[in-house]
């Protein structure tokens, strides 16, 4: 039995692990890469035969972990697509988005491509190719072990990291040995908003674990709100915007849970909240069909309705969008895409960067190569939208918001293992992955290893 690592090896981008067995092949996670080449690297041919593939678990549906599954289907996959309810809804959502994008954006690049005479490209996939998939999806709860062949059986645990997110266990027999493997998914921190605190895994003969944060520990959450408070308050009395660049999926929702608990709480009065993007629309009314996966206190309180003391406005049109650039203060615009890489947030950007009295809050990880790491890095000017930015407006990171667990809980996670894993580190940036290696060793002498892309292991 092998397994291969082909995304999400010493990046946080492009999960994809290839699994093969005596007769079974299997991928855990298709996702797209986003940084630094992207357009060229999704494009590249997959490293397996896409109608070899028996199999795909879905650990969740942000776009580095399913983006690529249309173009698994459009070059010759037929077998299951595996996960989670929840994730499966999502997972509709954020393809067809992705879609969407890809062919607006060629679109634009050949209308310029015609005039200019250069070469014309294609769409990685169209809405057709997402049309493909959805038949192939199969729906799954966690906790119950499941027989997916002869060979092969498997489970879902809460990962506590988004909606539907899940960490795999898979019983593979070769032979007459069988071996478990458990990939981690995305593992979400203790007191995330919304979803319930992620399932620990007592045993496993081998591991594969994210390390997002492997070298380093988050703010506390409470500490985080009364920042992101102190900043709403301080740049409403200055005259100017507050701009929160946030995943659609995941990160917008606990967002509006956050902020309606601190006008239920008096803490913020007459906040008029813009959530600027089809996508997180669609996907919160997801969340608010799906709460068999809340917590007690966001079945309680998660609500998406407006008030005198909160009035929420969803953007349907990019005439709705463009009409935010004429709010000049007072307005919380919450934005996707959560890097800054793409999507409305670029225009937000644009009018409210160069403003000494606006404020830019960033609530999630930002990638290496992408811009929304250029301004968290210090950058005095950026580029937005073919345009050179002077960054004025004041920079705020709210680690606290960041949906994975950090060091110090992943560590934890590890240590409620009953026996002795071997363990490969992936989707972290390489000095968080080694460091996240050498903490292990010291902790608990495990054998690790830090695969790059392509790396190939017999298990």
């Amino acid at each position: 039995m092998k397994i291969r690592f082909l995304g999400g090896a010493r990046t946080v981008t492009g999960s994809c692990f290839h699994v093969s067995g005596e007769k079974e092949q299997m991928l855990v996670d298709c996702g797209m890469y986003q940084g630094p080449d992207a357009e060229e690297v999704n494009k590249r041919e997959f490293e397996f035969d896409p109608s070899g593939i028996d199999c795909l678990f879905l650990t969740h549906s942000h776009l580095d972990h399913v983006g690529l599954v249309p173009k698994l289907v459009k070059e010759g996959f037929r077998g299951r697509i595996i996960t989670t309810s929840a994730a499966a809804d999502i997972a509709e959502l954020i393809l067809y988005d992705s879609a969407h994008i890809q062919e607006f954006d060629t679109e634009w690049f050949n209308k310029k491509a015609l005039r200019s005479g250069g070469t014309l490209k294609e769409p990685l996939y169209i809405a057709r190719d997402v049309d493909r998939v959805l038949p192939f999806i199969e729906r799954k709860g966690y906790g119950k072990i499941e027989q997916l062949c002869e060979n092969v059986r498997y489970r879902f645990v809460n990962a506590g990291h988004i909606l539907g997110s899940a960490t795999l266990e898979l019983w593979c027999r070769d032979g007459a040995r069988e071996r478990k493997l458990v990939f981690s998914g995305d593992i979400g921190k203790k007191g995330n908003p919304i979803v319930e605190d992620p399932v620990f895994v007592e045993e496993t003969d081998y591991l594969t674990i994210e390390s997002t944060y492997g070298n380093r520990n988050h703010k506390g959450m409470e500490e985080s709100i009364d920042e992101l408070v102190n900043v709403i308050r301080s740049t409403f009395r200055k005259g100017g915007n507050v701009i929160i660049p946030s995943f659609a999926l995941g990160r917008t929702q606990d967002l509006l849970f956050i902020l309606n608990k601190l006008v239920k709480e008096d803490r913020l009065f007459r906040i008029n909240v813009y959530i600027d993007s089809p996508l997180a629309q669609g996907i919160t009314r997801v969340y608010e069909a799906h709460k068999e996966y809340f917590d007690e206190e966001a079945a309680r309180l998660f609500s998406t309705e407006s008030t005198d003391a909160m009035r929420i406005h969803f953007t349907k049109r990019t005439e709705d969008s463009m009409e935010l650039n004429r709010i000049k203060k007072e307005a919380i615009i919450i934005a996707s895409s959560g890097m800054c890489e793409g999507g409305r947030i670029r225009h937000h950007l644009k009018h409210n960067l160069w403003r000494r009295e606006c404020s830019i809050v960033f609530v999630g990880y930002q990638a290496a190569g992408t811009l929304g790491r250029e301004i968290v890095d210090g950058a005095r000017s950026v580029e937005v939208l073919g345009e050179n930015v002077v960054v004025r407006a004041g920079i705020h990171t709210l680690g606290g918001f960041s949906a994975h667990a950090d060091q110090s809980e992943l560590i934890d996670w590890i240590s409620r293992f009953k026996n002795r894993p071997e363990i490969f580190i992936v989707h972290g940036e390489e000095k968080a992955a080694f460091d996240f290696q050498a903490l292990i060793r010291e902790r608990f002498g495990y054998k690790t290893h830090v695969p790059a892309r392509g790396d190939e292991f017999e298990i």
